[in-house]
């Protein structure tokens, strides 16, 4: 196929079509009618293998300050999961639409752009991050964004996420793609990334400082994997929590200082009333998991701060084990959302609790950054093909994926590609 790169945007021959099959290309910029789209409606809400259905579906509109993505590849998280599942809430008493596309996490090309974009155009490359806000009040005018009434997380808070051969999205969420990386590897990190980064650094006076300790939970993961790999860079020691002993090398590969199983401590799970014989057990057996902490950090090291994010299962241990004046740091509740600790330990010890949801554009920026460097690895496990999307997102439901993060392949034809030309050239 001849390939004319002289005049801007690449342009190549292919013809115009209201429709065109996954993968298909279509002319650079020429927007058709309708595309495919895994879409989940709310009377299907359940588990992802029913409730995601292939569908042709609309091409969104744009608004002024919006651009239109080709999605290449998009990112498997959990966010698919609940949208299927509509908890803790359905994506539908939020934002009213007939159908859902699920999707937080792509990589792409911008295909076109709203009448008031500057800063992208037509035929750049590049990641979306998840935020959005209407971007007009004081939080995003000088505050923190994610603060702000009007924010949202695409793919989830929003119908039009990635699972889909376009995505609609605000031109501040778009950022550099990695030419180093292949389509499904830039599509695999934003969401957890960033999450991971402002849970570390977006927390002052608790931002993550060299020699500190972190207590990593879910270590071989999306977000604990990244969490470790930012530790690392910050000259902060991760301790890595594993459920599964084949999980250990890949998480000390990553830098780790050190990992722990949790199947070989009995502290988990609600915790029981305090001054009973079922909590003397459970302060017994939390203790020991402190004392596997020192075993680490050294004695009487407690950790500067706990990576959070099971919730119910781990929380009153996070508690307990986190130093005086340290901070325990959630993002999700993938355990439960029943959370509970003994509170003497929070007031007497002067620990921080602190929420944190995904990342505003500075942070999301100052991550992908690391990994356009190449100071990070995406750690992609696994890619799937576009008709196996509903079965990597029952993996994740059942935690049956491997370690890392996973992707599915959108309009990139197979796997190892790294730029239009070869999608184009050697896609077949």
């Amino acid at each position: 196929m001849a390939l004319d790169t002289q005049n801007g945007p690449l342009s190549y021959e292919a013809p115009e079509k209201d429709l065109y099959e996954v993968g298909e290309m279509p002319p650079m910029g020429y927007v058709p009618k309708k595309m495919y789209a895994w879409t989940i409606r709310k009377e299907r809400h359940g588990d992802p293998d029913s409730a995601m259905l292939q569908e042709v579906v609309d091409v969104p509109e744009l608004d002024s300050h919006d651009v239109l993505v080709l999605v290449m590849a998009a990112g498997v998280n959990y966010n698919g999961v609940w949208a299927s599942l509509g908890k803790p809430i359905s994506p539908f008493d939020g934002h009213k639409a007939p159908y859902h596309i699920a999707g937080s996490d792509a990589s792409g090309i911008v295909w076109a752009v709203g009448d008031k974009v500057k800063r992208w155009k037509v035929g750049d490359e590049v990641v979306i991050h998840c935020n959005q806000d209407d971007g007009d009040d004081e939080e995003c005018n000088g505050g923190d964004p994610m603060y702000s009434p009007s924010q949202r997380i695409w793919g989830y808070e929003t119908p039009d996420g990635s699972f889909a051969q376009f995505t609609n999205v605000q031109a501040q969420q778009l950022m550099p793609r990695p030419k180093h990386l292949t389509w499904e590897e830039a599509a695999c990190y934003t969401l957890t990334l960033a999450t991971a980064y402002r849970m570390l650094f977006g927390h002052e006076p608790h931002d993550l400082k060299p020699g500190q300790n972190v207590l990593v939970w879910g270590a071989s993961g999306g977000l604990g994997s990244y969490a470790i790999q930012l530790i690392n860079t910050a000259g902060a020691n991760a301790i890595g929590v594993i459920s599964d002993e084949s999980k250990r090398d890949f998480v000390m590969g990553l830098g780790a200082k050190g990992v722990l199983n949790r199947k070989d401590f009995n502290c988990w799970g609600q915790l029981p009333t305090v001054n009973t014989p079922e909590y003397a057990e459970w302060f017994k057996e939390a203790r020991k998991f402190g004392k596997a902490i020192w075993d680490i950090t050294g004695k009487g090291n407690n950790v500067d701060m706990v990576f959070e994010h099971p919730g119910e299962a781990t929380f009153p241990v996070s508690t307990f084990v986190c130093k005086k004046g340290g901070m325990v740091v959630i993002c999700a509740g993938t355990s439960g959302f029943n959370l509970t600790f003994d509170v003497r330990y929070m007031w007497m010890h002067q620990k921080r609790l602190q929420g944190s949801h995904f990342a505003h554009l500075k942070q999301a920026a100052a991550a992908n950054k690391l990994m356009v460097e190449r100071r990070l690895d995406p750690c992609m496990s696994e890619v799937f093909s576009w008709a196996d999307l509903p079965d990597a997102h029952m993996k994740m439901l059942r935690n049956e994926h491997k370690p890392g993060n996973m992707s599915v392949l959108v309009q990139a034809p197979k796997t190892g590609l790294r730029t239009l030309e070869e999608v184009l050239e050697g896609g077949a």
